[in-house]
């Protein structure tokens, strides 16, 4: 085996894929698309236009009128907002809540996720009514303003009736499409009334019961072995999808592109002229090797990208360094065992048609850590996570997983599945190197898995 020839089909092979305009927009893609997002969709949600319509109510207790009008006043809405966000930003990182406190427009970003503030115009209907009668009102689409929904109290909303401790509550019927976060805030201005009038009828301080049950959620601390940060919420949960996520991609860039190199120059029988000039084990590995550095430069774009995101707001401290460490290890052992199922895919087939129906497998395979993702997260020590953590090719995504989570595995665990994982390599290139030699030059029907062993076999 000559490492010249090696490094001649590695550097073509190389060029030949990250040159192409579609590598370069596929790679960059994501990334813009994601930023795009994260951009024009709060600005996109905020257009809706603002809302304006009557409300019927139908109050037996004549005390709850006048509060609603409070309640569901613009003003009003506008201060349960503001103390919603307040809420929010207290729980966010040092950063990002920096950031939003420096903000001049953070109510407009308020409204833009809410919708426009709502004008309510309360209309008193008879404390008799029937609201069976009142719910034709809401079906009046001519009506302007537009007709919003009818809320009837029940008589014993504000005082319990027979000496019973239970309160009454209200009926809400609302028009057609209303938007949810109209109906919303209906429901926050309804509950605010009653809970008004009833304090008011028992001569109660609202104020003081408010500062009775009010319990703040204290900020949990998060400590590592260095130092201690502000616990992020979900952020131990959505960690290890982030490291298996940015593995997925690096791989899956390079084995894509493996696969339809080999698919496209056999079809084409190109593959026989390249066979002229070196060996099938000097192409196998000159490929394997060309499409690792363009998985590498995937890797390397989206781990940056998500160093920098962690800088940024201030989350970097929650991770161990070490986890990158693994992180390339497990890449590496994921992208030339799953290089090597590719490439023997490719090199058995005639089209592309036929590589889709046999990488099907594969694909499922690898998306077994995806599908248990959440219960790996959760319980990464259960019989269930340490036993695929040490099942190729799925171990590395597994351990990685269980790594990532607030319980690592020991570290006998994490080398053990690396061991395997190097054991695997080995095994698919020599099982791949095998079918290579006899795949590349055959034609017709595509071979099963059965005939693939054959192949190996007589290789």
């Amino acid at each position: 085996m000559s490492f010249r020839k090696i490094g001649q089909v590695a550097a073509r092979e190389f060029m030949a894929t990250v040159s192409t305009r579609a590598f370069i927009l596929g790679l960059l893609l994501t990334p813009t698309i994601i930023a795009a997002v994260a951009v024009v969709f709060p600005r996109v949600l905020g257009r809706g236009t603002e809302v304006r319509g009557e409300i019927a109510v139908i109050d037996p207790t004549g005390v709850v009128v006048p509060e609603l009008r409070a309640t569901l006043g613009a003003d009003r809405i506008a201060a349960r907002r503001a103390e919603q966000t307040r809420q929010a930003i207290s729980q966010a990182p040092g950063a990002v809540r920096q950031m939003a406190e420096s903000r001049t427009d953070a109510g407009r970003s308020v409204n833009g996720a809410l919708g426009a503030i709502p004008q309510f115009q309360l209309v008193e209907r008879s404390p008799v009514a029937d609201p069976r009668d009142e719910k034709a009102w809401l079906t009046d689409d001519a009506a302007r303003p537009r007709h919003l929904a009818v809320i009837a109290v029940h008589a014993d909303a504000v005082e319990p009736k027979d000496g019973r401790a239970a309160f009454g509550t209200y009926d809400l019927y609302v028009a057609q499409n209303l938007d949810d976060r109209v109906e919303a805030e209906i429901y926050q201005g309804v509950r605010e009334a009653l809970v008004n009038t009833r304090t008011a009828a028992q001569a109660l301080d609202r104020a003081k019961i408010d500062a009775i049950v009010r319990v703040s959620r204290a900020t949990s601390v998060t400590v590592t072995k260095s130092n201690q940060r502000q616990t992020v919420a979900g952020f131990n949960m959505l960690l290890p999808m982030g490291f298996a996520l940015v593995m997925f991609i690096g791989v899956m860039t390079g084995g894509q592109s493996l696969l339809t190199s080999m698919v496209e120059e056999k079809s084409s029988r190109v593959i026989e002229v390249l066979l002229a000039a070196v060996s099938p084990a000097e192409l196998l590995a000159g490929k394997l090797i060309a499409q690792l550095g363009v998985s590498l430069i995937a890797f390397g774009l989206y781990v940056a990208s998500g160093i920098v995101l962690l800088v940024s707001f201030a989350l970097v401290g929650l991770v161990d360094p070490w986890l990158l460490f693994y992180l390339a290890i497990f890449f590496l052992i994921s992208y030339l065992v799953t290089g090597a199922m590719l490439v023997t895919v490719g090199a058995a087939v005639n089209d592309m048609r036929e590589a889709q129906s046999m990488m099907m497998p594969i694909m499922i395979l690898i998306m077994i850590p995806w599908i248990f993702w959440l219960p790996i997260s959760r319980e990464p020590n259960s019989a269930f996570s340490v036993a695929i953590s040490f099942i190729p090719p799925i171990n590395t995504f597994t351990m990685l997983l269980r790594m990532a989570s607030n319980s690592p595995p020991p570290y006998w665990q994490v080398w053990t599945s690396i061991a395997i994982g190097v054991v695997s390599v080995f095994v698919a290139i020599w099982f791949a190197g095998k079918v290579f030699r006899i795949g590349l030059l055959m034609y017709g029907k595509p071979p099963n898995f059965a005939t693939l062993v054959r192949w190996a076999k007589q290789a």
